[in-house]
């Protein structure tokens, strides 16, 4: 899967020039993600609903 422009970066960046970050791309079917610092590393993909999970599951152990 190619995955081109449309990359958020996290609003949990951190200061600066946000050290500690990830990026998402949304696409109709899966949520891709990678590390803002190394662009051209492995990109992750997920299913939307696997990634919805993770995220819900996230914001419940805060």
């Amino acid at each position: 899967m190619t995955i081109l422009g449309d990359w958020r970066k996290s609003s949990y960046s951190g200061s600066g020039d946000g050290n500690a970050c990830v990026e998402i791309a949304h696409r109709n079917t899966h949520i891709a993600v990678r590390d803002s610092k190394h662009r051209t590393y492995a990109t992750l993909i997920f299913p939307r609903t696997a990634f919805a999970t993770f995220i819900s599951a996230l914001k419940t152990t805060r």
